[in-house]
Order: C-alpha cells, then structure tokens, then sequence
C-alpha cells in the first residue's frame, strides 16, 4: 500500500467516523470543528427530526459593509454552501466530503448584522450527483434573505 493510499483511507474513515458520531450523539459541533471555515464564521447546526437549521451568528468579523452593517455577501455564500455539505453528509451518512459541481445564489435582501439561519432540501440524489437548494433568513423564515441552488458529486 503506498502512502498516498494509506492517507486516503484513514481520511476516509476519519469522515465516516466523524460523521456517525455526530449522528449519535445529535450534536453536530463535533462535525464543524473539523471545518476551519465554520469555526472562522461562527457556523453551529441543530437538528430537529428530518430538519436541520444551520445558525449563523452576529459577529463583527462577517460584517462586509460596516456603513449598514451587513454580512458579506461571501460569508452568507460561504455559509449556505457548508450548511448544504453538512446535510449532505449527515442524511446520506457520508464516507467522504461531497464535492461542490457548481453553486447559484440569488440575494434578496440585505443580510443585517444579526443572526441567521438557513435550511437545505435535498431535491434530488442520484448514485454520484446531489441536488441541494437553500434558504436563508434571518427574522422571518418567509422573507429570506437569500436562496441558492448547488449540485455535489459524490464519489
């Protein structure tokens, strides 16, 4: 066995434990530690039965215009991406990490300087590619902030 694959397998089986601890214990946080960009932004993730909601929390660092204040568009992007990653690996009990094909988003409203949410839906998972589509709030689940669409690979 070279080393390359030696890395690839335990890789493959820290992602795999990682993620079934995290189902067991239905405490998520454990997941998005081994995520340097959620730890950055401040992501967390509780799930309530089939829903998860992922938690974007005010933080000064994510502000991208001071003069309002709002999240940076990036960081709003970069947070419905990693949202629609966790859910994936979650309900699809994930061996490795999903790959991102491509990511749409469309921003409806200015995102204030205050906590968000954002919940994912599977829309299609074939054997190799996933469909995930993304809603963000912050006040009012009904006047979301932004809405985005990505497509996984997922061997």
């Amino acid at each position: 066995m070279t080393e390359q694959t030696t890395q690839a397998a335990s890789s493959e089986l820290d992602v795999q434990d990682v993620v079934k601890r995290a189902i067991e214990l239905n405490d998520y946080s454990y997941l998005l530690e081994k995520v340097p960009y959620s730890q950055f932004i401040g992501m967390s993730v509780a799930r309530f039965g089939d829903e998860m909601v992922f938690k974007l929390p005010a933080k000064d660092d994510n502000i991208g215009n001071p003069i309002l204040p709002a999240i940076h568009g990036g960081v709003i992007a970069g947070f419905m991406e990693m949202s629609a990653i966790v859910q994936l690996m979650v309900f699809m009990q994930a061996k490795k990490v999903p790959k991102i094909v491509d990511f749409s988003i469309d921003y409806l409203r200015a995102g204030l300087h205050q906590d968000t949410f954002a919940e994912c839906k599977i829309t299609r998972q074939g054997r190799r590619v996933a469909n995930v589509s993304i809603n963000c709030w912050q006040t009012n689940r009904k006047q979301l902030i932004a809405t985005a669409r990505a497509h996984f690979l997922l061997d």
